[in-house]
């Protein structure tokens, strides 16, 4: 059950290592290979020994860190490489027939020795990468097989008569061994404090009282009142609260033990064999607390409104005093563990107390799977609606963990006591382990949204000071959400394979972390998270480069030319394509891809992008032709098929065009070049309207001339070049027909202004007792037939 202070010392070193890096000074890369050859062989020569848990994982940690040093000299050592290669081809090569000046000679002869020396001590640390990794698999299969070996052991079943009797013959030893140890402790009291307790002793019990009770309960007072005046949102007031009730939880009683032990080792109280146990009693206090206040922080018993868990009352005070039993199994076997290590007693005590172990957690998990189901079927039964109901997931993990427990005491009973202890550990473990990570995802998600979030004082700031959009802030608070909580994620992925002997657990992810860290060769470049932060960062000034030209660009420059507006949009467009693919190629120099691989790889998708991206490509393409030559720019007035509208944007890809009823026609540029387009505003921005209608033939015709004229002239939107003009098209059925024209500023107001013209005329026309209209029809009705309609003859008179 130390799975958790192990963790916690390898995060505490590291995030000390990068500290340590930046106080040591730098020392030569080829030093370094050398001592991380050194180191391997020291670690080579301890694995022939027979080690412990605890020193098979030292030796792995230095493994890892020769391994880190090898690489990081090596990837030096390129770079040092690279100068020098550089310097040799700068020389040139050594021309046939020639004699080189003797300065040249030795310049020649100095580099290919220095780069002879280079080369090898690149050669031997990536010789000691490889050594190092292979020493880090054998000491992770190893531990996979000491593992193995522990729980395929298989003692005396606790049913059988030999299993008690070998405990019965070893108990006299056992008793001995007992009492020696608990005199030699009796002894060194009785010498030190044969006055009364050492003021040492007194000091560590005041301060382990003063952090166990007043301090620890003021501390969470004092964050529960901070919070509530001071947080600025309920969910992130209940996620903080809940972890600082675990951190204060936890903190208080270890510091607590840490202080008593010490002043009374100081004192001098306790003899040198008794560092086991009291270190043991430290870590069972500290592993207790945590597990009393993780279940804690977790059900909030009383503290409904700061529950996170979606629970009820009712089930939060019935879980509640099994997590205090559970505290205090753990508790009981860590200190009896470090108890009878610290004593030496024998295999046969060790067994007994492994099975006692083992069935106090195996009745534990059944007593709390139990307790679970008698509320759940007591909820179904009243179909209460307080909780939420059980899902799928929860019932298979039910399931799962009773199948766990029946096979632990199979195992129990059949003799295998290790397997049970560590089957009933794991499942203890991995219910902690969730229930942290169940906290830790929850507070990262509310910390990174608010944190992040257009509304919050770090959101109105980027959207004010860098110009961000709020959407933006806010999409970036979701993903650095989703990454700490993929982070959170791996981490109890480590800390749950821990127990499994999975390359240490966490350690062993910090170890992958930092070998991805060096990065890995696509094609001849280096891809490493240092590389492409670097590229992030050099895009990002890029971006921001290219913005500030434009916002110049568009703002003072170009309207201080003579273009037109589509023309200015046309030179903004192709100035931001061309910059954002110079930030682009940029980036990319950064990361190593230089313009000729940019090329190679271009080439090689062109026909990937010939055939898959054609119409993508053909629109593409048919943009930068509108842009240049400009067949239709925004504002024009265009028809196209049968929608008529005004052209707002121009990308490289479409073209949007408003129509009368306000909604966007999106037309692909293609079309514009490949089809029909009438542009009514291309050479002339003006509109035609067309007036047609007939009068009777006896009519005068100057009066209606000069009605239309009038009615033109009397129109503010007729404009007056070109003047307004009406013509007889035609005389038919007896009727004149006249088709008029007038012209306005723009084609926008044709119809409007056409429809004005029309009552005007109309109003004018019925004044002057003008009929104007198409040709009659007369209405016959035969007997027996139909009713039917039939145009009049040109020699019918008109009705």
């Amino acid at each position: 059950m130390r799975f958790l202070f192990r963790a916690i010392l390898l995060l505490v070193a590291a995030a000390s290592l990068p500290a340590a890096a930046q106080v040591a000074p730098p020392v030569d890369p080829a030093i370094q290979i050398v001592r991380a050859e050194t180191e391997l062989l020291t670690i080579n020569r301890g694995l022939d020994t027979r080690l412990s848990s605890d020193e098979r994982s030292d030796l792995r940690a230095r493994a890892v860190a020769a391994q880190q040093a090898a690489k990081s000299s090596a990837s030096q050592l390129d770079e040092q490489l690279a100068l020098v290669d550089a310097r040799i081809a700068g020389l040139g090569p050594v021309a046939e027939g020639v004699t080189e000046a003797p300065e040249i000679q030795q310049q020649r002869k100095r580099l290919a020795s220095e780069r002879a020396i280079v080369d090898a001590a690149i050669k031997r640390g990536r010789l000691a990468d490889v050594e190092a990794q292979q020493l880090i698999d054998e000491m992770d299969r190893s531990q996979a097989e000491q593992l193995n070996e522990t729980l395929t052991t298989r003692i005396a079943s606790p049913l059988a008569p030999t299993f008690w009797s070998d405990l019965l013959a070893a108990f006299p030893r056992d008793l001995r061994k007992v009492d020696r140890f608990l005199s030699q402790g009796a002894d060194q009291i009785a010498r030190h404090g044969h006055g009364g307790l050492p003021w040492q002793a007194l000091l560590g019990m005041v301060l382990a009282f003063l952090l166990l009770f007043p301090l620890r309960l003021a501390a969470r007072r004092l964050g529960q009142r901070h919070l509530i005046g001071s947080a600025p949102g309920h969910r992130i007031r209940r996620s903080v609260f809940a972890l600082w009730r675990i951190v204060v939880g936890t903190i208080a009683p270890l510091l607590a033990a840490t202080a008593l032990v010490q002043g009374f080792r100081w004192a001098g109280l306790f003899p040198e064999r008794w560092n086991d146990l009291t270190g043991g009693f430290v870590a069972a206090t500290g592993f207790a607390a945590f597990t009393a206040s993780l279940t804690g922080a977790l059900l909030m018993r009383g503290q409904a409104s700061w529950r996170i868990v979606p629970i009820g009352d009712e089930t939060a005070a019935k879980i509640r005093p099994l997590t205090w039993i559970l505290a205090g199994i753990a508790f009981a076997s860590i200190l009896v563990e470090s108890f009878n290590k610290s004593v030496d007693v024998s295999r046969a005590t060790i067994g007994a107390w492994q099975m006692v172990e083992a069935l106090l957690h195996l009745l534990w998990i059944g007593a709390f799977l139990l307790v679970l189901g008698r509320m759940r079927a007591a909820r179904a039964a009243r179909e209460e609606q307080g909780d939420q109901p059980t899902g799928a997931g929860l019932a298979m993990v039910t399931l799962v963990t009773w199948a766990l427990v029946i096979l632990a005491l199979l195992a129990l009973a059949l003799g295998y006591v290790s397997l049970s202890l560590f089957t009933a550990r794991i499942v203890i473990w991995l219910g902690m382990v969730g229930g942290a990570l169940y906290l830790l995802l929850g507070t990262a998600d509310d910390a990174a949204t608010l944190l992040f979030n257009r509304d919050s004082r770090l959101g109105v700031a980027l959207v004010r000071s860098v110009g961000l959009r709020g959407s933006l802030v806010d999409q970036f608070g979701v993903l650095a959400s989703g990454v700490l909580r993929l982070t959170l994620v791996l981490l109890a992925l480590a800390l749950m394979m821990q127990p499994f002997g999975g390359g240490e657990g966490i350690g062993s992810v910090f170890g992958r972390v930092a070998t991805a860290a060096q990065g890995i060769d696509i094609g001849g470049v280096a891809i490493s998270p240092g590389a492409i932060l670097r590229a992030i960062v050099v895009l990002t000034i890029g971006l921001a480069l290219v913005r500030a030209f434009m916002s110049w660009l568009e703002k003072r420059y170009l309207p201080a030319t003579d273009l037109d507006g589509s023309a200015q949009n046309s030179a903004s467009l192709v100035a931001r394509y061309v910059g954002i693919a110079l930030a682009i190629i940029w980036a990319l120099a950064s990361l190593g891809i230089g313009v000729e691989r940019i090329a190679l790889l271009l080439s090689a998708l062109s026909v990937g992008i010939g055939f898959g991206l054609q119409a993508i490509t053909q629109n593409f393409v048919s943009g930068l032709i509108l842009l240049a030559e400009r067949p239709i720019k925004i504002g024009d007035w265009v028809r196209v098929g049968t929608d008529e509208g005004d052209v707002k944007r121009i990308s490289v890809r479409s073209t949007e065009i408003t129509l009368a009823d306000h909604s966007t026609l999106i037309v692909p540029n293609s079309e514009l070049i490949t089809k029909s387009v009438l542009n009514k505003t291309l050479s002339s921005p003006l509109g035609r309207i067309q007036i047609q209608f007939s009068v009777t033939l006896g009519t005068d015709i100057d009066t209606v001339l000069g009605i239309v004229q009038g009615t033109f002239a009397g129109e503010s939107a007729v404009i007056e070049a070109p003047a307004p003009v009406a013509y007889i098209d035609s005389i038919t059925d007896g009727r004149v027909f006249f088709n008029c024209f007038a012209h306005v500023g723009s084609p926008r107001e044709v119809y409007r202004t056409r429809s004005r013209i029309f009552i005007e005329l109309l109003r004018r026309f019925a004044k002057a007792g003008i009929d104007i209209g198409t040709a009659a029809q007369r209405l016959e009705l035969a007997p027996g037939e139909h009713l039917s309609f039939t145009p009049p003859e040109a020699s019918d008179p008109a009705p």
